[in-house]
């Protein structure tokens, strides 16, 4: 069987890993538009935009690894469009016929329109090593930035960049930040995390567009205020990299969507990774994280060789600002009540998530012990009495 695995990043290495591990022999090939090999994302807005970690240690995969497993891993290659009916994938290169197809094509960032000013020289988005390696040298001290977008990539953002010694203003149309992902009591804890270490974060602020002309030179806000800038960080999010899925007329849903093992509409292609979503709740899900790209990608997998088995999400993130550790356990959505728990030290507490008395998740700010307490308890479906959580002495006790 000739399976072909499109995109270059944690789903595609996961699914090429897991295929040979459960006895693929066939020609497997792995085609990505970057000229790295899969490398992992989230450092590339942490560690390795601070320039302690090179590229040598975010690349998944040696590249041996690669040819002693038999992967043929073409790099730099842009996977055009698919003729599903003759199972064909149509790159800058040439063709590749396959029995079966995986889409792990990722998402990509959302820029502000061009007639904002969002296509200036001298801004920025947060996804690829190519866009690190071009703002990494953008970051000197004194230079003021401005950060648009108070999700986990801007405060990340603007963590290295006052670690660096830039000035930093953070911008946020909502009325708070963290306002799509998190209760009003975790944006609390990262606010007052930034405020801290000196960043200006302005919320409720809405752009009217970036000024400049042969350069972004500041933000104007509708309002009337101008900020100031030397360079200016996007980070208002991603959209799914559907656009080869639209060629071979795939059903799209929030993403590229599959059924509960991966496959998408078409029975020879499955999907995986940042760009997929999954049935969940009586909706679809789709997750912009490590652990469900491996975890997606391992299930295709199986179900590619006939060993296929429901896709269970279990959902955990981290964010990494200052030197504050943000570990998230579980999915939030949907939740009508919040218990705070304070913990030892600045910056440290944890918020527990219930939805009709069912504990779905956590935040923990620098208290891993709630992080991985948390996580048991929510994996092995038990409910601590969010009237009785705060009382207890040590949280161990919970999982009794």
């Amino acid at each position: 069987m000739r399976i072909v695995i499109v995109g270059g990043g944690q789903a595609a290495a996961s699914m090429a890993a897991r295929l040979r591990a459960k006895g693929h022999e066939g020609p497997l090939t792995v085609i990505g538009n970057e000229p790295a090999a899969p490398y992992q994302r989230p450092p590339l807005s942490k560690a390795y935009l601070l320039g302690q970690m090179g590229l040598d240690r975010l690349t998944l995969r040696a590249p041996d690894w690669w040819r002693d497993q038999g992967i043929g891993l073409h790099l730099s290659e842009n996977a055009l469009s698919i003729d599903p009916a003759g199972r064909v994938l149509t790159t800058d290169r040439g063709t590749y016929a396959y029995d079966a197809l995986a889409l792990t094509t990722g998402a990509v960032p959302r820029r502000l329109p061009a007639a904002m000013g969002g296509d200036l020289p001298g801004t920025h988005v947060i996804r690829t090593l190519a866009d690190i390696d071009a703002l990494a040298p953008q970051m000197r001290e004194g230079r003021r930035l401005v950060v648009i977008g108070g999700g986990y990539i801007g405060l990340e953002a603007a963590a290295v960049a006052r670690k660096l010694g830039l000035e930093v203003t953070l911008i946020e149309a909502a009325p708070r930040i963290l306002g799509r992902v998190a209760a009003a009591e975790t944006a609390d804890l990262i606010r007052a995390l930034h405020h801290a270490h000196g960043v200006t974060i302005l919320e409720g602020a809405a752009i009217s567009r970036l000024t400049g002309e042969a350069q972004a030179d500041g933000v104007a806000l509708t309002d009337g205020r101008q900020i100031p800038a030397d360079l200016v960080i996007m980070g208002i999010g991603v959209l799914p990299d559907t656009a080869l899925a639209a060629t071979a007329g795939l059903a799209l849903d929030n993403g590229i969507a599959t059924d509960s093992r991966g496959r998408t509409s078409d029975p020879a292609i499955w999907a995986a990774g940042d760009c997929a979503s999954v049935p969940w709740q009586g909706g679809r899900l789709r997750l912009e994280s490590v652990g469900g790209a491996i975890d997606m990608a391992e299930c295709a997998a199986d179900d590619m060789l006939g060993q296929g088995r429901d896709y269970a999400p279990k959902a955990w993130f981290w964010s990494d600002q200052f030197d504050a550790k943000l570990q998230i356990a579980g999915l939030n959505a949907g939740h009508d009540q919040v218990v705070t728990l304070a913990g030892h030290g600045d910056h440290t507490a944890s918020v527990w998530y219930y939805r009709q008395g069912a504990l779905i998740a956590v935040d923990a700010l620098n208290d891993a012990r709630a992080y991985m307490i948390g996580k048991r308890l929510i994996e092995g479906g038990i409910s601590p009495d969010p009237g009785v959580i705060s009382t207890v002495a040590d949280l161990r006790v919970l999982l009794s």
